[in-house]
C-alpha cells in the first residue's frame, strides 16, 4: 500500500465512515481547513490513483468509495510504524505507552487475558 499523506488520510477516514460519497458530501464533513472544491477533487483522484477509492459514474459527476478497508489500513500502518519507531516489538510499544501514561494497569491487565485466551 503506499503511503497517504494526512489530508489524504483524512479523506479516508471519512469515505470509510460514508461508505460512498460526492466530493460535496465529502466536502460537508471536514471541520477544519476546508480546502477549495477542486483541490479536494484533485486529492480524491490521487487516492483513485493510488488504489484506495474508486467511484460509480453519474453523468459528469463521481460518487466514490473506498476499496481499501480500514482494517487493512490500519494493519499496515501500524505495522510500519512499530517497525520504523519501536524496532519491531510489540513490547516497546506497550512500554511506551505505559511511560507516557497512556495505558492503565486495568488495561494492561485485560491484554494480558485476551493473551492468555487465544493459547
Amino acid at each position: 500500500m503506499e503511503k497517504l499523506t494526512n489530508k489524504e488520510e483524512e479523506i479516508m477516514h471519512i469515505l470509510w465512515k460514508l461508505e460512498k460519497a460526492f466530493v460535496k458530501e465529502v466536502m460537508a464533513e471536514i471541520k477544519n481547513n476546508k480546502p477549495h472544491y477542486n483541490t479536494l477533487s484533485t486529492i480524491i483522484r490521487n487516492l483513485e490513483d493510488k488504489g484506495y477509492v474508486s467511484y460509480n459514474a453519474f453523468g459528469k459527476t463521481h460518487q466514490y468509495f473506498p476499496v481499501v478497508k480500514k482494517e487493512d489500513y490500519r494493519k499496515g500502518f501500524m505495522n510500519t510504524a512499530i517497525n520504523n519507531y519501536f524496532n519491531n516489538s510489540y513490547k516497546n510499544v506497550v512500554s511506551f505507552f505505559a511511560k507516557e501514561d497512556k495505558i492503565s494497569v486495568d488495561d494492561l491487565k485485560e491484554i494480558i487475558e485476551i493473551i492468555e485466551k487465544k493459547k
